[in-house]
């Protein structure tokens, strides 16, 4: 019997105009591979929308936050206790100092030109976190009063007076999302998590240019008044074009980031493998509405090693008449070889949907009719043994 080991989903989606995830000058991110300028979306990027859209369809419990502003959302909930300001910010910085030498404050100033205390990592813990933390501060209100009081002395730094473990263990916390995508917090011993999801950056399958829009905004006021001009004039930066998505999870790994607990990591794995075929991250959406869907997934189970096809995009695509056809054959043949490669025998299962606008595959599994039947059919697919 062979268990399975490696779950890998694969997809090809065209976005039209758009920038759904720009670069620091407001481009669309972008890469040379295969001697030519593509369109790219981070990993980070679609990562992030389809955590949330997991935590959304496992309930409010399971939600996370990741935040630098532990201090603030700390001194927010004792002040709504009935605490001062002044001695709930207090609360917050010991949470802060308390939960070990690696983590630290500075100065930043928030939207509202507010001067606001910050750690210097971005901290990822459970929602709730946020409200264990401030209890703990509760539990310690008169020690830290006393410091608060000591530390008016001249030159005084403020020292920890929460029990640091107990902080610690409150920001290791895991919750159903960490457990699948990770956690990496050098800072605090033991609240690194090793994911169970690889993903990778989706890239155009063929060249690519950036689109300059100059733009104008009328100003309603001066257009009454028959004044000339625009009350504001800029450009943005768009691209168009069809990508390859790839992503793999390591079975194992997850049921061991979960204890053992299987039916758990099954619910995972159906929500993240949804998750990856219905979100799009949402830059510039309401500006170019770009809410497509995959034209084609293919899913597969293995028992060796996670296999993506992204090498056979390595020579980019010209097409007049659209890439997407050019696409879908390119994967299937390249899916056939590399599995072929690698031996057909560890291929467990396999299974694809696609749209009427390509052509049915020849190597990429079972058809399924849905997305919501290929999705049932790996899940099912993952918790068999295979001869």
């Amino acid at each position: 019997m062979t268990t399975p080991a490696y779950i890998d989903i694969h997809a090809l989606q065209t976005l039209p105009y758009s920038n759904v995830n720009r670069d620091d000058l407001g481009a669309p991110k972008n890469l040379v591979f295969g001697g030519v300028e593509r369109t790219r979306v981070s990993s980070q990027s679609w990562k992030r929308v389809i955590r949330k859209e997991v935590e959304k369809q496992l309930g409010a419990d399971e939600e996370t936050v990741r935040t630098r502003r532990v201090v603030v959302g700390v001194a927010e909930h004792l002040a709504e206790q009935g605490w001062s300001r002044e001695e709930a910010e207090a609360a917050g910085i010991q949470v802060a100092l308390s939960a070990g030498n690696g983590i630290s404050l500075k100065q930043e100033q928030n939207e509202r030109e507010e001067q606001v205390l910050t750690t210097n990592v971005l901290l990822l813990l459970p929602e709730a976190g946020i409200a264990e933390l401030a209890n703990l501060a509760a539990e310690h209100h008169e020690a830290i009063l006393a410091e608060q009081q000591r530390k008016k002395k001249p030159r005084e730094k403020t020292q920890p007076v929460l029990p640091g473990k107990d902080i610690a263990k409150i920001l290791g916390r895991r919750s159903a999302t960490i457990n699948l995508f990770g956690r990496m917090l050098a800072e605090l011993p033991g609240a690194n998590v090793d994911g169970a999801v690889q993903m990778a950056h989706a890239f155009t399958t063929h060249a690519t240019r950036v689109e300059y829009d100059f733009f104008a905004a009328v100003d309603d006021v001066e257009e009454k008044l028959n004044l000339p001009g625009s009350g504001h004039i800029n450009t943005a930066m768009f691209s168009a074009g069809t990508f390859y998505r790839y992503a793999n999870l390591d079975l194992a790994g997850l049921v061991a980031n979960l204890n053992g607990d299987t039916t758990l990591a099954v619910t995972l794995i159906s929500a993240f493998l949804d998750a990856f075929i219905r979100t799009l991250p949402s830059g510039k959406k309401n500006a170019t509405a770009p809410s497509t869907a995959p034209e084609l997934v293919h899913i597969g189970v293995r028992d060796d090693r996670p296999v993506s096809l992204a090498s056979a995009f390595e020579a980019p695509l010209y097409s007049e008449q659209g890439h997407l056809q050019d696409s879908a054959e390119r994967m299937d043949s390249h899916a056939a070889a590399i599995y072929r490669l690698l031996g057909a025998e560890h291929t467990l299962w396999s299974g694809h949907t696609a749209s009427d606008n390509v052509a049915e595959p020849e190597h990429l599994g079972l058809a399924q009719p849905s997305f919501d039947d290929l999705v049932a059919a790996a899940v099912a697919a993952c918790q068999e043994d295979h001869q």
